[in-house]
């Protein structure tokens, strides 16, 4: 038995999960996951009468949404630094703009997302008013982060597909060469790989500022089974991250 725990205890996968959740981020994917599920979960139970049961899920929902508003404070200085490193870098115009109203988006999102985590916990209290419009413009900041995202994977997609395409019709004389385009088209191809792992995750969450903002109207099963796979996508990512530190 002692033979069997420490096979489960030290198992790399064991091993690799702890580096995961070690990092703020990976817990806040795990959170975010966990909270999107029971989002999805507790629209099903109330859809079909049980309601005690779905309440138990959605406070659920309702805490760990609040615990991850701990986690983001002071998150939006790296917004904030990420716009002046932006502004400062070459680059494609279109792509730094887009890139910039991607920041600007987030910037705002996590700054009103820090205030209304104080007035939440009581810190501070606001008019209800107040407090409706920030929790609106919190939405409309991520909205706007969101969309800014894709304009930008839209961008850098064409762009890095035009550059693959140039360099498989360039010819090369000398071998040593040819590797050194080969090298090239692998990178190209990776960071095509992962434009579009974003411009899927973008796609998915999108939804969830534009219900609640109004501009469209999915209900909450739909909006937690969005959350969950993009929850579980960015966990893939720093689950490979966290591989590489290995």
């Amino acid at each position: 038995m002692a033979s069997i725990a420490s096979q489960v205890v030290l198992h790399p996968v064991t091993s690799q999960s702890l580096r995961v959740l070690n990092t703020t981020i990976g817990r806040d994917k795990l959170y975010r996951g966990v909270q999107y599920f029971a989002r999805f979960f507790a629209w099903l139970l109330l859809s079909r009468g049980y309601k005690i049961q779905a309440a138990r899920w959605d406070a659920l929902k309702s805490h760990l949404g609040l615990g991850r508003k701990l986690l983001r404070l002071g998150k939006f200085m790296e917004n904030a630094q990420a716009i002046l490193r932006t502004l400062s870098a070459p680059g494609e115009t279109g792509e730094r703009v887009t890139m910039i109203g991607r920041h600007i988006g987030y910037f705002g999102y996590l700054l009103l997302d820090n205030i209304s985590w104080a007035h939440s916990i009581k810190f501070f209290n606001l008019q209800p008013s107040t407090a409706q419009k920030i929790n609106k413009r919190v939405m409309q900041f991520w909205f706007t982060g969101i969309v800014f995202s894709i304009a930008h994977g839209l961008l850098k997609a064409g762009r890095l597909a035009t550059e693959v395409k140039k360099l498989q019709n360039q010819t090369w004389a000398e071998k040593s060469a040819e590797a050194e385009r080969d090298l090239k088209l692998q990178d190209l191809q990776l960071a095509r790989e992962a434009v579009r792992y974003q411009f899927i995750i973008d796609l998915l969450d999108v939804w969830i500022p534009a219900t609640n903002i109004g501009l469209v109207n999915f209900n909450d099963g739909v909006l937690g089974l969005f959350g969950l796979i993009t929850s579980l996508m960015a966990l893939r990512q720093q689950w490979f991250a966290a591989a590489g530190k290995k």
